[in-house]
């Protein structure tokens, strides 16, 4: 399943930039490389889970923002504010963001188990396909990811 590899391979990225948690560069992000790990994480961690509880939801249209989001896959940086549900604390924990891990790899091992009709409401997107919320994981984690390697170049 490509879907499941290029998710995979995302995840394996997380897990090499683990050891850099506490690192920060303030030219590059307020945020430590911690902070955009456990962010990432939480958003695999809660999209895979909504998915997986919600294989007949009310299909709700996609808003255009975020057919082009989907389209282009760039995220300008600064320019989004997380939700709540998926801001990390102020104390990075290495146990946390291990703990979440785990739980990526375990629900990303698990995709091929989750419908295809299943959705996932983003809070500023509107209704994602299974296809769309998982393209979605890539871009946000390409994102992030990019950041961090940034951070570590600078």
């Amino acid at each position: 399943m490509k879907q499941l590899d290029k998710l995979q391979e995302l995840l394996s990225e997380i897990e090499k930039h683990i050891p850099n948690f506490e690192v920060q560069n303030s030219k590059v992000s307020k945020s430590s490389i911690g902070w955009h790990l456990d962010h990432s994480l939480k958003v695999v961690n809660g999209i895979l889970g909504v998915l997986e509880k919600n294989p007949n939801p009310d299909k709700k249209p996609l808003k255009l923002f975020g057919r082009l989001f989907l389209f282009f896959g760039f995220i300008p940086r600064g320019k989004g504010t997380a939700p709540k549900v998926v801001r990390p604390t102020e104390h990075i924990v290495l146990i946390d963001i291990e703990q979440q891990l785990d739980d990526a790899k375990t629900k990303a091992n698990q995709l091929h188990q989750i419908a295809e009709s299943a959705m996932f409401t983003h809070p500023y997107f509107g209704s994602l396909s299974k296809k769309q919320s998982i393209r979605f994981i890539e871009v946000h984690t390409k994102h992030h990811l990019k950041i961090v390697r940034d951070i570590l170049k600078k």
